[in-house]
């Protein structure tokens, strides 16, 4: 069984001495959240309201010699122009280098870009607000498994050609890790949770929503009487859906069977949310109520068992080391050609290289490794397996967003779903240049 490395091995890893290493005060931690749900009259033409509100969560992590932050916000994806903005001003008003921020979306189908100053600056005050509450705090981290996402990448038994459905058999990691935040009383002040799937249960409803993730969130908050803040990390769920997701593909059924009526073949294309759908008929409208209860549902089980890591912690730290790093690699680009969502090869022209932004920030013998884009599910399980360090997990859609769609592992591009279509990627080069570039953040000292 792979063990963490103990301290003197992370000391020479990380190129310093253990009396170096052990030269850390008092661990300090502070928490907030922040509403940036758009105001009903500001929402785009094709959202039809607000299901439930959506925050931008931090929590600021000191050690007396460094700072970092944990940031997740419900939100599609966070674009490049956003995370640059926040980390500056993080470094310029609050001392917090960019190396050390870790700025993640939750991935949420039902948020609507906006405005890019007022966001960052939501952004920014949620970060700012947990900084002024820095207290005394203690460390802990443990694992779980949560059984609501599976692997969405099928062979359709009708057609014979790869879809979006189930796959039971296809690779999915159950795990939820979790790091948790208490005050030296032991009193929990946060939790950090990392689990793979996608937030798009109630993304055809067209209202704003947090989905799954923000659900999960809510409930482990409210548990607690929203005395602490609960961040989702984004795991590597590229390839991974919510395991009840069937009023989704009911509904796109019934758009197919209604554009066909109208003399329109939609079947191997997918118009966004829920266009197309008649909203007053029964059937969609039942659907659509399942669909607003699966959220909640989902988001039950999953923080019950974040909750449940939790109160098994028995190795709660005082006192960490806290160091953040990142770096560019690039593989080679790709331009699709031909048109079609799934079950026929794609058709491609070289294209320039596409850049991926890495990062990690270790927290004590923690390794939250960051990439800035979706990827596939076995690239999170190969890091993990090969990382020398027990406590790694993989925050994807983090610091920005690659131009490359989504990552397939090697294996997956020989598969003709949509995600591996749509990639900007050529075969052969992301899987390992983002497994290894992690692994070299986990030896370098920080830059």
């Amino acid at each position: 069984m792979k063990k963490s490395f103990v301290v003197a091995s992370i000391a020479v890893a990380a190129g310093m001495s253990v009396a170096a290493y052990a030269q850390n005060t008092t661990l300090r931690v502070g928490t907030a959240k922040v509403d940036v749900t758009p105001a009903a009259n500001a929402l785009p033409q094709n959202y039809l309201g607000i299901l439930d509100h959506i925050y931008s969560r931090a929590i600021v992590i000191d050690n007396g010699s460094a700072t970092a932050v944990l940031i997740t916000v419900d939100a599609g994806g966070v674009q490049d122009a956003i995370w640059q903005a926040v980390t500056k001003q993080l470094e310029s008003e609050l001392g917090i280098p960019a190396k050390n921020v870790l700025l993640t979306a939750t991935h949420s189908h039902s948020v609507p870009g906006q405005p890019a100053g007022p966001y960052t600056q939501k952004i920014v005050e949620s970060v700012r607000v947990a900084k002024q509450r820095l207290a005394p705090a203690r460390i802990g981290y443990g694992t779980g498994v949560s059984y609501i996402n599976v692997n969405r990448n099928i062979i359709d038994l009708k057609t014979k050609r790869w879809w979006e459905g189930p796959n039971y058999e296809g690779p999915s990691d159950k795990t939820v890790a979790v790091i948790k935040f208490e005050s030296l009383s032991g009193e929990p002040l946060a939790v950090y949770y990392n689990y793979a799937m996608h937030g798009v249960a109630v993304g055809q409803l067209d209202l704003v929503s947090g989905d799954a993730p923000g659900t999960a969130s809510k409930y482990i908050e409210d548990s607690f009487d929203d005395k602490i803040v609960a961040l989702w990390s984004s795991g590597a769920a590229g390839d991974q859906n919510p395991i009840y997701f069937q009023q989704t593909y009911d509904l796109r059924e019934i758009r197919i069977k209604d554009d066909a009526k109208r003399g329109q073949d939609i079947s191997n294309s997918m118009p966004p949310g829920g266009q197309g759908l008649d909203r007053k008929d029964p059937t969609v409208i039942k659907l659509m109520n399942q669909q607003k209860q699966m959220i909640l549902s989902m988001g039950q089980f999953l923080g019950e068992e974040v909750m449940h890591v939790m109160r098994g912690m028995d190795r709660m730290e005082p006192s960490v080391r806290i160091d953040g790093r990142y770096k560019i690699v690039s593989c080679p680009g790709r331009e699709r050609t031909n048109a079609g969502r799934a079950g026929f090869p794609g058709e491609y022209k070289e294209a320039g290289p596409v850049d991926i932004r890495l990062g990690l920030l270790q927290v004590g013998d923690i390794m939250i490794g960051a990439v800035n884009a979706e990827v596939f599910n076995p690239i999170a399980q190969r890091l993990k397996k090969e990382s020398p360090y027990a406590r790694t997990m993989m925050a994807t859609l983090t610091n920005g967003s690659a131009r490359s769609g989504y990552i397939p592992h090697d294996a997956g591009f020989g598969m003709y779903t949509f995600e591996v279509l749509s990639s900007r990627l050529q075969p052969g080069c992301a899987e390992s240049a983002i497994v290894n570039g992690i692994l070299d953040l986990m030896v370098e000292p920080g830059k």
